[in-house]
């Protein structure tokens, strides 16, 4: 299952994925184009994609949604 995270820079996207995958807050910088993880949880495996919110990047946001089965 894919689930693609977008929303403004800063909002903490990247927080929230490492936390699933890693159970712990992490350090994070600003993500840069995407990050993408797999996720499993109660034998359901995700691909969870995280895309940046920077201004110039959000125009691109667009060509992550298909395929896409959830978003946050």
């Amino acid at each position: 299952m894919r689930i693609l995270m977008v929303g403004l820079d800063a909002a903490g996207k990247t927080t929230i994925l490492y936390k699933f995958k890693l159970g712990e807050v992490v350090t994070t910088i600003p993500t840069i184009g995407f990050n993408v993880e797999t996720v499993e949880y109660k034998n359901i495996s995700f691909t969870v994609w995280d895309v940046g919110g920077q201004d110039k990047i959000r125009t691109l946001w667009k060509h992550y949604f298909q395929n896409t089965q959830g978003m946050n």
